[in-house]
């Protein structure tokens, strides 16, 4: 039966969580995932607002318009969420999401109650999911732990 040879003890404090990605890729997330977030959002919204119908050059304008508004209050929300206490950033990616979720809906003929109900409900999911997170990853006073 094979056994696994012992390690030195300097060997095990040297390693740490391996970083896949360096400093320069994490820039370049920052501004690219909203940037791709925001198009396929943007795509979304004009695709259900056109409803099957042709594509004009208001529906493309549309389009790019809901894109870059998406993004950047996505980087907006990631530059300073993060500095807010737990409550507050859970509130924030609620409130975000629940927008985004109810706008989509209302471009796709729903209701405006029906959008804002849905919005609710998924803010409501949304904020319970970020709050535990936080709340579990964090102490008292907002400071990431492990």
């Amino acid at each position: 039966m094979a056994h696994a040879a012992p390690r030195s003890g300097r060997t095990a404090e040297r390693a740490g969580p391996a970083d896949l990605f360096g400093p320069r890729a994490h820039r370049a997330a920052k501004l690219a995932v909203p940037v791709l977030v925001g198009l396929v959002f943007g795509y979304w919204a004009a695709a259900n607002r056109r409803d099957a119908g042709p594509v004009t050059g208001w529906n493309l304008l549309f389009g790019f318009l809901t894109a870059l508004v998406f993004a950047l209050v996505f980087m907006a929300l990631l530059a300073l969420a993060p500095k807010l206490r737990r409550e507050m950033h859970a509130v924030a990616w609620a409130a975000f999401s629940g927008t985004a979720v109810g706008f989509l809906f209302n471009q796709a003929d729903g209701s405006v109650l029906r959008s804002t109900a849905l919005g609710l409900a998924v803010a409501a999911g949304v904020f319970a999911v970020m709050f535990y997170r936080f709340y579990t990853h964090e102490d008292a006073a907002g400071h990431r732990t492990g």
